[in-house]
């Protein structure tokens, strides 16, 4: 079983694959860590700017830095 790089509350760059095309890139803020699936680590992550959630794989996250407060 995977450990989950990323902790609650920690902003992240959602970098969608090229399937993906119709999903903004962007911000996002971790909300919810979430059961691994075929080997890799899902999150709840919701949109800094519109709002929006999603569910995104590990692979398609990169770490901006974590909120506080």
């Amino acid at each position: 079983m995977s450990t989950h790089r990323f902790a609650v509350g920690e902003t992240v760059e959602f970098l969608p694959s090229a399937r993906d095309s119709n999903i903004p890139r962007g911000r996002y803020k971790i909300e919810r860590l979430l059961p691994t699936e075929r080997f890799a680590c899902q999150y709840r992550v919701k949109h800094t700017v519109d709002g929006h959630e999603r569910v995104a794989a590990e692979a398609e996250l990169t770490l901006i830095g974590k909120l506080f407060g």
